[in-house]
């Protein structure tokens, strides 16, 4: 059968292709060869600089013809890849074979000359390393980021919009101390922007030090050189990464369980938070803007369900369940190195894939969230137990006798109206001032700072 969206395996290649664009190129199989070119080539020109005897620097035009063959690499250069590797039944060899007959064609005789500089002293990791590194790079900084961004900015709009808009809170489920819509969405913000720094803020590794990580067929054909500086130089220099100075075969992966973790942990809140939403447009704390022809139900035309909300957290589920798999095996290769990373790497794009997917639903959720005022105002009006805290601090404050005893007896499994508590404060031997402040107190009003903190957000 022929592969196409409808046919496709993954729902990330099918039904949720379109949204996966951003990533394709990044993270795919084509995404890991276009950086293993890069890779090889940048390695190569760093040689022509080294001094070496035997390869003189290269002209500027070739250099300029190697920029552009990364630059314009594409998909039949990526196929080409891949029909030699049906010989080779080895992929970074495929690359190297395949680089060599772009020299052999492009009519600069100082690269076809030079071809066995090509994957000079390199084993395979060290090409595939530097690229998952180049592809995690591109892919936090171009794609990944800039989406989480477009949530924290929504998410701090709605903050500042709703910041003083009352809202009943429910700790265990149950009503208590009221806050506001906009405070509890500060909230969300404030954990975001801490998790997106983290994300930030992991140094991508590499290495370039050959098979056993020690150089040794480096200084076998050069002993004078140092290759340690070199390799560092064109880790940091030409690729932008961080040296990794200590590795076996293979960089060890404790950065990327680390940039995993991190995604994973931001995708955590912000299952809290859809989850946290779908229960407010439950309650009607929230209402959801309608779009023309969708349709909520089979059989039930009233509905609009929290749809986008669901499958945020769906995809977040999936996502940390591959991120966390990612980082707890990574970091385990068996002595100097095992395969069982390689087949698992090339998960890499699924697992932020369906962090990119939910990131996506939930910017489609928030932007049709209306709070409903009313809604809110009557939970609130209905709720006037919660002013039970108040009266009693205050009373502490005064030291009448037993005040929180005396408000337990009062309010614990009853139903509190307003005239109720007004007449309990009423009763109370405190200065006329702070019982004033208590008669006027209602549960919208009883929200401490929480507006200030929204604002400020």
């Amino acid at each position: 059968m022929e592969l196409t969206s409808l046919t496709a395996l993954s729902p990330l290649d099918g039904r949720y292709a379109g949204r996966m664009s951003g990533l394709r190129g990044l993270l795919s199989e084509f995404g890991l060869i276009h950086r293993r070119v890069q890779v090889e080539l940048a390695w190569f020109m760093a040689l022509s600089d080294a001094g070496l005897a035997e390869f003189a620097p290269l002209s500027m035009d070739a250099r300029t013809w190697l920029h552009e063959r990364v630059a314009a690499f594409g998909p039949a250069d990526a196929q080409a890849i891949k029909d030699i590797e049906r010989t080779t039944n080895h992929d970074v060899k495929a690359v190297e074979y395949w680089i060599k007959q772009q020299f052999a064609a492009s009519g600069f005789a100082e690269l076809k000359a030079q071809g066995e500089f090509v994957h000079f002293a390199c084993t395979s990791e060290d090409i595939n390393n530097t690229s998952h590194g180049l592809m995690l790079k591109a892919a936090r900084q171009q794609v990944m980021l800039p989406a989480l961004d477009g949530i924290i900015a929504k998410l701090s709009a709605m903050a500042h919009e709703l910041a003083a808009v009352p809202m009943l809170s429910r700790t265990h489920g149950q009503t208590a101390s009221p806050t506001t819509v906009g405070k509890e969405l500060a909230n969300v913000v404030a954990r975001l922007q801490r998790g997106r720094q983290v994300i930030a803020g992991v140094a991508l590794l590499a290495k370039m030090n050959g098979a056993v990580g020690n150089y040794n067929a480096h200084l076998s054909a050069y002993p004078d050189v140092d290759w340690e500086a070199f390799s560092k130089r064109v880790i940091e220099q030409d690729l932008g990464l961080s040296f990794n100075p200590y590795t076996i075969q293979i960089e060890p992966h404790d950065y990327m369980a680390e940039l995993f973790d991190a995604f994973a942990r931001v995708n955590t809140i912000l299952i809290d938070l859809s989850r946290d939403i779908w229960g407010y447009i439950s309650v009607g704390y929230f209402k959801q803007k309608t779009k023309e022809g969708e349709v909520g139900s089979s059989t039930m035309p009233h509905k609009v369900n929290p749809i986008d909300f669901e499958n945020a957290e769906g995809n977040f589920g999936l996502a940390n369940a591959l991120l966390t798999h990612l980082s707890q095996k990574l970091p385990i290769s068996r002595w100097q190195r095992d395969l069982t990373d390689s087949t698992v790497l090339r998960n890499m794009g699924v697992a932020l894939g369906y962090t990119l997917l939910g990131y996506d639903s939930l910017a489609k959720g928030l932007g049709k969230l209306e709070a409903h005022p009313a809604n809110l105002a009557a939970d609130l009006d209905a709720a006037w137990e919660v002013l039970a805290e108040p009266v009693q601090t205050v009373m502490r404050r005064f030291g009448l006798p037993e005040p929180y005893e005396q408000l337990k007896a009062f309010t614990r499994g009853k139903v509190i109206t307003q005239q109720l508590m007004q007449d309990f404060i009423h009763s109370l031997a405190l200065p006329q001032e702070h019982k004033a402040a208590l008669l006027a107190l209602t549960p919208g009003l009883y929200t401490g700072k929480a507006a200030e903190l929204a604002a400020r957000i």
